[in-house]
């Protein structure tokens, strides 16, 4: 635990602690990476051993409110060594990639301290017991836990890792200590779907609430699949099946529980054909940044949104949006319901993905590249509208690593990113001196 910063006018800073030290103990005990140090912060009267850059050893004995901070940063995040994935699934996506993209989206992680800090997916496959009551002594909550399927010899299957069999009891363990878990089941056409779906979706409600919910998502396929387990996608009639399966179940947890429990990703309803549910079946969103219900967040912010919009600019404008193939149907009522706006321009630019194939159709996936090879030559207007689902989290930088402001360059037009319909219309509006309105924005 090597200190990188501290943060001035706090404890640490006021004690002498500097960038270099080396955090050893927290009241005699070992602080082997940020949640240790944290949870033995979590104190009134604390002891911290520290090494000096000098090689001095300091012991310091600290009084201070109950979760009051000691201002220090670590480096590496205080993670130190990720655990990797261990596991060879047959549906991996990592394993369907190109080269071309940012490094860091090669590596990958399985480590629960990344699942209950950021919310990554594990599978529990690299834990012994030792680890899982570390999570327990922790109380590392939410975790979020990807399951497939509780039958044990098809997850060794799917996974290809024998140590996947004990899932049930992990989860068990897990619950019983207090721990509540998200989890997901990434769905294969005639592998883990059908009376093996049905199987998954009820040994993981026997654990509710502690399991507080099963996100169904379909699996990813790009076109690079040569020599990789042959899988196909979800047919129209196949992905109704699906979903008659979840509602189905929905109606008995809400039964049982009061609680829907399992939730199908947006992906299966563009897939079927169908309306995407009310906001009600979401039971809270909780697996929203799973695509669990993202597009009805969508329909119902732009139901607010669009009541908004003014009646005519005072300066008229033209805009491109960019989308995937999702999102088609999302934001074509969002066109025609700006375009009904006087002097207001609006066109939907629905990009194919060369990148990974014509079957990747999230927007999050989409490259520049593949942006800029469809727009050439188009009339772009005042300005082009990208989501920033497109965008790393953390940094305004695409898939492949470069910036909004290369896109910008190549197009030779202003590139304003969006998070939603309120994001969309405030970037259209944003030139605006004068909007007309009797009810909407004021710019």
């Amino acid at each position: 635990m090597i200190i990188e910063e501290v943060i001035p006018g706090t404890i640490a800073d006021q004690l002498g602690v500097e960038p270099g030290d080396r955090l050893k103990l927290i009241n005699n005990e070992s602080v082997r990476d940020i949640l240790d140090y944290r949870f033995l912060t979590c104190a009134e009267i604390i002891s911290v051993l520290l090494k000096k850059k000098s090689g001095e050893e300091w012991l310091l004995d600290i009084e201070k409110d109950y979760e009051e901070d000691l201002g220090i940063c670590f480096k590496q995040e205080g993670l130190g060594r990720i655990k990797r994935c261990r596991n060879n699934c047959i549906f991996c996506f990592l394993a369907q990639m190109p080269r071309g993209m940012r490094k860091t989206l090669y590596f990958n992680d399985d480590d629960y301290r990344l699942s209950f800090l950021h919310g990554n997916f594990i599978t529990l496959t690299n834990l012994n017991k030792r680890d899982l009551e570390r999570i327990v002594k922790l109380r590392l909550s939410p975790l979020y836990i990807s399951v497939h399927t509780t039958n044990a010899g098809l997850r060794n299957k799917m996974l290809n890792n024998r140590r996947s069999e004990k899932i049930m009891d992990q989860l068990a363990f897990l619950a019983q200590g207090g721990i509540r878990m998200q989890t997901q089941a990434v769905v294969c056409p005639e592998i883990n779907d059908g009376q093996e779906l049905q199987k998954t979706i009820e040994d993981l409600y026997s654990l509710w609430p502690a399991v507080n919910s099963l996100a169904v998502v379909p699996v990813g396929l790009t076109r690079y699949r040569d020599g990789l387990f042959p899988l196909q996608g979800f047919t129209r009639e196949k992905a109704r099946d699906v979903l008659a399966l979840v509602e189905k179940s929905q109606k008995r947890c809400l039964k049982q529980g009061g609680y829907p429990f399992v939730f199908a990703g947006d992906e299966f309803y563009l897939a079927a054909g169908l309306e995407f549910p009310g906001a009600l079946k979401y039971g809270g969103f909780p697996q929203a940044e799973n695509g669990v219900g993202l597009a009805r967040l969508f329909i119902d912010e732009w139901a607010k949104t669009s009541k908004k919009l003014p009646e005519e600019l005072s300066v008229p404008e033209k805009a491109t949006i960019v989308t995937g193939g999702a999102g088609r149907k999302l934001l074509i009522p969002v066109i025609e319901k700006l375009n009904r706006v006087k002097n207001l321009k609006v066109s939907l630019s629905v990009i194919e993905n060369s990148f990974f194939g014509e079957k990747v159709t999230a927007a999050g996936l989409l490259t520049p590249a593949d942006v800029y090879s469809t727009l050439t030559g188009a009339e772009l207007g005042d300005m082009v509208v990208i989501p920033s689902i497109m965008l790393k989290k953390d940094e305004p930088v695409f898939l492949d690593g470069s910036r909004v402001n290369d896109l910008a360059g190549k197009l030779k037009a202003k590139v304003v990113v969006a998070d939603g319909p309120r994001g969309i219309v405030e970037a259209i509006f944003s030139n605006q001196k004068n909007v007309i309105t009797k009810r909407g924005y004021h710019a």
